[in-house]
């Protein structure tokens, strides 16, 4: 069954938010209205708002479960990722640009819808989770360092995340034109290594 009867036992706001993140995915985050989702969702606008308060709210809702699946991933990739501190590391950024690919829809409404993260406590705990996780690897990364000269975990996770954020918003999203001399994923680990070797977090090249 398709359409407004083909919805029962709850499963009417998720359809709303997979009909967002397909309009995300196809227009960005301001490019779609609520009737469109709904449209999509095959309901009447009005059913919309039985689950969510605008389209700033069916937004976050998209963005919270892609910072639950960013956070699962970027676990994963922590544990799995080797058994150094440096893989561990590197798992991580390869991680970011996995989920950019395979998620397009949740990374716009994650990172470029300009919903604050703030805006509900779930969304606030999950996105600290995923951000944990890379300062999780930068401590740990640093522990060799002298407590005195070691960078802070946070900004050293700041730095990591606005370089994988840049090579995906310019290399590793598709668009046309944007196609590099090089792999997505080689920018980033040369820009990894490059910054970490500066920092002393791990040896020059010899």
């Amino acid at each position: 069954m398709t359409g407004k009867r083909g919805y029962h036992h709850g499963n009417l706001r998720q359809a709303l938010v997979d009909a967002a993140l397909s309009l995300i995915e196809t227009k960005g985050p301001e490019g779609f209205t609520l009737s469109e989702a709904a449209k999509t969702a095959g309901v009447t606008p009005a059913a919309v708002y039985r689950h969510f308060e605008g389209k700033d709210d069916l937004i976050a809702e998209a963005a919270l479960q892609g910072y639950e699946i960013f956070a699962d991933l970027m676990e994963y990739a922590f544990d799995t990722g080797g058994p150094s501190a440096l893989s561990r590391f590197e798992a991580t950024g390869r991680a970011y640009l996995a989920f950019a690919r395979k998620h397009p829809g949740h990374y716009q409404a994650m990172f470029e819808s300009g919903v604050n993260v703030n805006r509900t406590s779930a969304l606030a705990d999950a996105a600290a989770r995923s951000r944990s996780v890379v300062e999780k690897a930068a401590e740990r990364l640093s522990d060799a360092i002298p407590e005195a000269k070691r960078p802070p975990p946070s900004m050293v996770s700041a730095h990591i995340w606005a370089m994988s954020h840049g090579v995906v918003e310019l290399y590793a999203r598709g668009n046309a034109g944007t196609r590099g001399p090089f792999e997505p994923e080689e920018l980033l680990e040369a820009g990894v290594g490059i910054y970490l070797r500066g920092l002393g977090l791990i040896p020059p090249d010899r």
